[in-house]
């Protein structure tokens, strides 16, 4: 097995070819997505993405983001907006909290092997992981490096371009195409011109941008909300924690028209508060989008090339989401660019497909068909969980690990279900089982779930309880590749007619999930005393707002209300996780 990893600036993920399905890999928390965050203790203590962000209301200065910027660098080419700060070695390279920009992103590769390593059972220590197109030597150096400290054998470092292209399936387009790749994500941003011919993609030219990304809209943000507040001299803890909640700003406008801007008590008794709406993002963008279309100009005049020249346009990237940047590059490629793979995941995606290939994985497939509609499985609160999308090549396999929703629960019902709609009531269900396993409190039991479709496109259904290893199996005939045509088209046009109100009530019914989970949590804790008087009225503020929302019955504003009761509550709930840490260890010294 290799695994095919994307270390990026903001987010990473990793990937793995099983059965010759390219698939991405989840942590314990169900996420695809492991953020790239560190967090170094004072004591040399280390955790990696999720937890270590959760850190960051804490210890802000001992929380490592965008680490990626300082790979293969020396410190005097650093700028100066590094989230923690940065020393300098003997020999003039850059030091974090006493570590290279090498040792905090092995941490990061660590952690991803952990999780492939978990998902899969076995020891995996091959790897295929991606950088900018634009990487030089030392960077890419420094990239095998991390891998080698995080125990991994780096077969290839690939061009993320290609990688991306790989994930959009731009290798099955004609005989000479040729592909621009717009990668702006949250540290670094490339355009590369790709030409596949004979099955071999070639880089015609690059241009990118080390220092160009994300982060760096959010620091524009945050001089402009520091500028109109007439704040100055923030320390370093202060200026992290602010960035923190100006990335959170700047994501919401993505969805929203508005956003407020709230920081309660950054520095010592300081708070700061502000609207900003995402006209006021969008012109703060314009130069940083602008620096991105002059980079594409300058690709396609090195690969002497026009727009109209051009087979496909893919973007990637998290930055990829704003609204303005994807009307930047709609108008500069004057053409709707693709976006049907998942900003964050596809060049992991790529990546996957990469270290399938060297592993000889992909090599033996045959495509015999293709899956006309979704295959999934009815998920808690009656939604449509695809594990096949449409248009899937057979033969294949996939699967997902799941868990109860109930304490108490001592079986788990498996509906089998094809179709193209949000809500599994609105799709066709194909079979039924249950799954019985000891009862367990609420998340505690685990059942994976494995669909197979074979080359005679027989689905076999497959659920595992993970304790015991017992298996439960039926098999569908026919049902998942051999659908009347007329059949089809309807299901797609209805998915299509409905796709807004469909998303709508998938919004809503996720939200409320939530809302459900959160609010008695909220409001045992409240009740018990331990939040404090400052943040105590803010927390109760956006618990009546997720009530009222629920109440309303709105997606969107459901949505955003659960986001700002998860934000009040982060802090405190940082600090109950001390507190559990600090009881469970006094428990341990004083048993021994």
């Amino acid at each position: 097995m290799i695994l095919g990893i994307d270390l990026g600036t903001t987010n990473s993920a990793v990937g793995i070819v099983d059965s010759g399905f390219p698939i991405l890999l989840a942590d314990e928390e169900g996420q695809r997505i492991t953020p790239s965050a560190v967090w170094i203790g004072e004591n040399g203590e280390i955790e990696v993405g999720r937890k270590a962000l959760r850190r960051r209301s804490l210890e802000p200065e001992r929380v490592v983001t965008s680490i990626k910027r300082l790979m293969g660098r020396r410190t005097a080419e650093l700028g100066e907006n590094f989230p923690v700060a940065v020393t300098s070695s003997n020999e003039g390279l850059p030091l974090v909290l006493g570590k290279s920009p090498e040792e905090i992103s092995a941490e990061i590769l660590r952690e991803l092997r952990r999780i492939a390593e978990w998902r899969m059972g076995v020891e995996i220590t091959k790897a295929v992981i991606t950088v900018p197109a634009y990487f030089h030597d030392a960077q890419r150096a420094a990239t095998k490096r991390a891998g080698e400290l995080a125990g991994l054998e780096v077969i290839r470092i690939l061009n993320e371009p290609t990688a991306a292209a790989l994930a959009y399936g731009m290798d099955r387009l004609g005989e000479k195409s040729r592909i621009a790749v717009y990668d702006l994500g949250g540290g670094t941003f490339d355009l590369s011109i790709l030409e596949l011919q004979d099955g071999v993609f070639q880089v015609l030219a690059t241009h990118g941008d080390t220092q160009l990304g994300g982060d760096d809209l959010d620091g524009l943000l945050l001089t402009k909300i520091l500028t109109s507040a007439g704040i100055t001299g923030l320390s370093l803890a202060a200026r992290a924690r602010l960035m923190a909640e100006a990335e959170r700003v700047k994501m919401a406008l993505s969805e929203q028209e508005r956003a407020v801007f709230r920081v309660p008590f950054y520095e010592g008794s300081r708070s700061i508060e502000q609207e900003i709406s995402r006209a006021d993002l969008e012109e703060l963008a314009a130069p940083w989008i602008a620096k991105t279309q002059r980079l594409c100009r300058l690709a396609l005049a090195d690969a002497q090339l026009s727009v109209e020249q051009l087979s496909a346009v893919v973007v990637v990237g998290g930055s990829t989401r704003m609204p303005a940047v994807r009307r930047g590059v709609a108008e500069l490629f004057k053409r709707e660019p693709d976006f049907s793979q998942h900003p964050d995941e596809a060049i992991s995606l790529g990546a996957t497909i990469q270290g399938g290939v060297l592993s000889g994985a992909l090599r033996q497939i045959i495509l015999l068909d293709v899956t006309p509609l979704s295959l999934g499985i009815e998920t808690f609160g009656g939604l449509m969980n695809v594990l096949i999308p449409r248009n899937t090549t057979i033969p294949c396999k996939a699967g997902e690990l799941f868990t109860n929703a109930a304490d108490g629960q001592a079986a788990m019902r498996v509906r089998v279900l094809q179709g193209e709609r949000e809500m599994a009531k609105d799709n066709w269900e194909l079979g039924t089982f249950d799954v019985p396993f000891a009862p367990s409190a609420k998340g505690q039991a685990r059942v994976g779930v494995q669909f197979k479709i074979d080359e005679n496109g027989i689905l076999e259904a497959l659920a595992r309880d993970i304790a015991t290893g017992t298996d439960t199996v039926i098999q569908i005939h026919h049902a998942a590749v051999n659908v009347d045509d007329a059949a089809v088209e309807a299901m797609v046009s209805e998915s299509v007619k409905h796709a807004f109100t469909d998303m709508a009530e998938r919004v809503f019914t996720e939200a409320k999930l939530k809302a459900e989970e959160l609010l008695p949590a909220v409001d045992a804790v409240l009740a018990q005393g331990l939040a404090l008087d400052a943040e105590r009225g803010e927390i109760e503020a956006a618990a009546a707002d997720v009530r009222a929302a629920l109440a309303a019955g709105a997606a969107n504003p459901l949505k955003a209300a659960v986001q700002r009761l998860d934000l009040a509550t982060e802090a405190l709930a940082a600090r109950l996780v001390e507190l559990a840490m600090d009881a469970a260890l006094e428990r341990q010294l004083a048993g021994n």
